[in-house]
């Protein structure tokens, strides 16, 4: 599947695509949801959560007014490494330089050096309570798909879009990366920055405002559940993308 599939667009409008211009419109982007470096840390925060790590934003918010009083662990540095890939992200124009740079700065405390801003030289899966649920490209394809995904995400990028697009084209972004799984670790949580940075490309900056990882973390069983397409990078069934792509809107709620 590319990135620039338009097969499920039709259903996405009736399904919830319709909805987006409104929610869009209602939506709070004044500071009564908070500053938005504030935004920024919670967005970290919650990406992190969602991959295991178990400082909630409470937590993480009293270390930042506390730090003197705080041990830092690893859990914090994790953190602290997420929110600087989201400001250089913030600041700089969505590519394959600029999201391997991103990768690099938050996969500090998750890779050796080596192996932090390049993608896999390793078979790599994913694994759940009852064992092996995904297994990713062979790592000889790697750069082959991350090539179309990015020839795909520039087009996108140069092509005028609806709002209704724009949130169909990133849920596809997000969904497409996470299962090319391009890196040996942090893939969840550069496709969840990923996403969010297209959206802030064609929209506004405003965008990194939205609790799309809030919203992910909240509903991380469905989360799961609907980025599950098939046990291989072969056997994916995009058909059943649906499920994944309404995600993202439901967060303006």
């Amino acid at each position: 599947m590319r990135i620039t599939e338009r097969k499920y667009l039709d259903t996405y409008k009736r399904v919830i695509g319709i909805e987006i211009p409104k929610l869009i419109k209602d939506f709070d982007f004044s500071e009564n949801r908070g500053e938005f470096e504030y935004l920024t840390k919670s967005s970290a925060v919650y990406s992190s959560n969602i991959e295991g790590n178990s400082i909630d934003l409470n937590s993480y918010m009293n270390y930042e007014m506390n730090k003197e009083k705080f041990k830092i662990g690893k859990e914090i540095e994790e953190i602290e490494a997420l929110i600087e890939a989201y400001e250089f992200a913030q600041n700089n124009k969505l590519n394959e330089k600029n999201l391997l740079n991103c990768h690099k700065i938050f996969s500090d405390t998750l890779l050796i050096r080596s192996k932090r801003g390049k993608y896999r030289i390793e078979q790599v899966g994913v694994f759940g309570k009852s064992g092996l649920a995904y297994m990713a490209v062979e790592p000889e394809f790697v750069e082959k798909e991350m090539k179309v995904f990015f020839q795909d995400l520039n087009e996108l990028i140069k092509t005028e879009l609806s709002e209704i697009e724009v949130f169909y084209f990133a849920s596809l972004i997000h969904l497409r990366f996470a299962h090319i799984h391009p890196f040996r670790d942090g893939n969840g949580r550069a496709a969840r920055l990923i996403e969010k940075w297209f959206i802030t490309e064609k929209l506004s900056h405003e965008f990194w405002e939205i609790p799309s990882e809030e919203y992910y973390k909240n509903n991380q069983a469905r989360y799961y559940e609907t980025i599950n397409l098939g046990v291989n990078f072969y056997e994916l069934n995009y058909d059943r993308c649906i499920g994944f792509l309404e995600m993202l809107p439901n967060c303006l709620k």
